[in-house]
């Protein structure tokens, strides 16, 4: 409907203004989320777009058009019932009653489908890639605000009708690498009782004496002659281990695992870093290998080789996105933490300089998580072992609540992870509140095909079965479709703009609207079958709707609590 609705105003814009579809790729037409009726069910951006074209007032040009909107098929046919004008330069546009009768059965029809992309909206592949710990310990607090991004992301990419690979990247090289090694090599000799120690910048936790307790039941003491590439090697291969059981737990896959060492491994780095300095990009300071990345837009060059001959992660991660570039996705994605920030346009210009485009690359960054106790914050530390885990946070709360809480925050944001109100099973907790929602559906459906002469009716409902001809909705139906239809353009934003919290705030809202429309009319009416039908009808759509949301979310669906 509203892309009927966007030609007929693309038409009337081609009529007034002579101004040709190519001109005007950039007007949108999109649901209001506004209360206020006012401002109509769609808004459009026409009169703002065409204002540097057309050298005249956003005003002026909205108003020329609505009034030769006012006279087109629109107002005549009953699609429309109002067209108005809103400062700087808004068309406003109100739907007829009958036009939502219609939307709210194409919905029914198509189910979750209807929120999808159309065959003539364009799908692209895309890699995101999340999570990508330094495998030295435990996934702690902050990796479950990375993984919840990624996975959530990914999830709505997919049932838009895009291709989407996970991936994630192993930082398994390097010097926190060797201090793993050292560190298990420190805790192996303690569980042989000899006195040593754990080296001061290594890693100080438990877990690490677990790991040497294994090797120590696998090989006794004949691991101590072992080199220390052994330890690096055991310690991380059992990291990983509990990194993916953790995640599995947590509900996030991934489709690959890229390991950092193999870019030390096969020369990958060597090569692509060597293609920059055929570029003159790359230079010798100080025993040190430099990138020009003034040149793209940096305040200073990075280094990408120290004078030790380490690699740097700069150094690293270039040869690993020109190896993902090189994979034919249209878009890369990375989800990184706040203490990448100053990064990003770092490995943007690295791109840049060989030859991918730069814009091909976004980097979704968040921002700290702080667990919460009352009043009191925990400490995270994976070098002294005080911190929390992800596994524990997801054992404590549960998965459905650790999820929600970790998204329910833009990722720009500070979060704060209120463990006390994650365990409450009240109205207070919004994971309880969403689920009771959809459960308090299913019951009212129960409770219907209880009804004399409504058993088949509702087993048809629930099975898409009904025809809908008959059936008409009322303003307190209607301000539900309404609700339910902004999720496609919600969907749409967060493909856009990757705000995945979005998903969140829609969910909670739409269960807040339903709980209203539940106090608000008789949905089960013995006496009104007609009207029992119409509000079941709409309830039903809410139900996919919820249903739809949790599953993106990756929310369990319960029908009982």
């Amino acid at each position: 409907m509203i892309k009927k609705i966007k030609s007929a105003v693309l038409a009337s814009i081609e009529e007034v203004f002579k101004i040709s579809a190519d001109e005007h790729a950039n007007i949108d037409i999109v649901l209001n989320t506004d209360k206020l009726p006012l401002f109509g069910d769609l808004s459009c951006n026409a009169a703002l777009i065409l204002a540097s074209t057309l050298k005249r007032s956003p005003l002026e040009i909205a108003e020329q058009l609505c009034e030769n909107l006012k006279s087109g098929e629109l107002c005549k046919n009953g699609t429309v019932s109002t067209i108005s004008v809103a400062r700087p330069g808004f068309v406003n546009i109100t739907l007829a009653n009958e036009t939502w009768n219609d939307i709210s059965k194409k919905i029914f029809s198509d189910g979750p489908s209807f929120f999808s992309l159309d065959e003539d909206e364009k799908k692209l592949s895309y890699l995101v890639e999340f999570v990508s710990p330094n495998p030295t310990g435990p996934l702690h607090l902050a990796h479950g605000r990375n993984a919840i991004i990624g996975d959530v992301l990914a999830r709505v990419m997919e049932f838009l009708g895009h291709k989407v690979s996970r991936e994630m990247y192993i930082n398994d090289a390097g010097k926190q690498i060797d201090l793993l090694g050292e560190s298990l090599l420190a805790r192996y000799k303690q569980q042989l009782k000899e006195d040593v120690q754990v080296p001061e910048k290594g890693y100080h936790g438990e877990y690490l004496s677990d790991v040497a307790l294994e090797i120590v039941k696998e090989r006794g003491s004949d691991a101590v002659n072992e080199p220390m590439e052994y330890f690096k090697r055991y310690a991380v291969d059992k990291m990983l281990i509990l990194i993916k059981k953790d995640l599995l737990l947590y509900g996030v896959e991934f489709d690959t695992f890229f390991s950092e060492k193999t870019l030390h491994d096969n020369g990958a780095i060597d090569k692509a870093v060597e293609d920059l300095k055929t570029n003159q990009l790359v230079y010798e300071k100080d025993d040190a290998l430099w990138f020009k990345s003034t040149e793209f837009g940096d305040d200073k060059d990075r280094v990408v080789k120290r004078s030790d001959g380490a690699w740097t992660y700069l150094g690293a991660d270039i040869a690993y996105h020109e190896d993902k570039f090189k994979r034919g996705y249209d878009k890369l994605i990375d989800v990184l933490g706040q203490d990448h920030h100053g990064y990003l346009n770092r490995i943007k210009a690295t791109m840049e300089a060989m030859g991918f485009g730069k814009d091909k690359l976004d980097i979704i960054v968040y921002q700290l998580v702080f667990m919460r106790i009352g009043n009191d914050y925990v400490k995270m530390s994976k070098r002294s072992g005080n911190f929390e885990t992800l596994s524990d946070v997801i054992n404590t709360v549960g998965k459905d609540v650790a999820r929600f809480f970790y998204l329910n925050r833009k990722a720009d944001a500070h979060l704060d992870f209120d463990l006390d109100v994650a365990l409450k099973n009240t109205e207070e907790n919004p994971v309880y509140y969403i689920q009771y929602a959809y459960v308090r559906i299913n019951s009212l459906m129960n409770k219907a095909a209880e009804i004399s002469g409504m058993s088949e009716w509702v087993s048809k409902l629930r099975n898409g079965e009904i025809d809908t001809d008959g059936l008409s909705l009322d303003e307190n139906d209607i301000a539900l479709v309404r609700k339910i239809s902004q999720l496609s353009g919600i969907l749409r934003t967060i493909a856009n703009g990757y705000q995945t919290h979005m998903i969140a705030y829609y969910t909670l809202e739409l269960a807040k609207n339903f709980s209203s429309y539940y106090g608000k009319v008789k949905i089960l009416d013995t006496g009104r079958i007609d009207a029992t039908k119409n509000r079941l009808f709409v309830v039903s759509l809410i139900r996919t709707t919820l249903g739809t949301c949790l599953d993106l979310l990756g929310l369990s669906k319960p029908e009982k609590m």
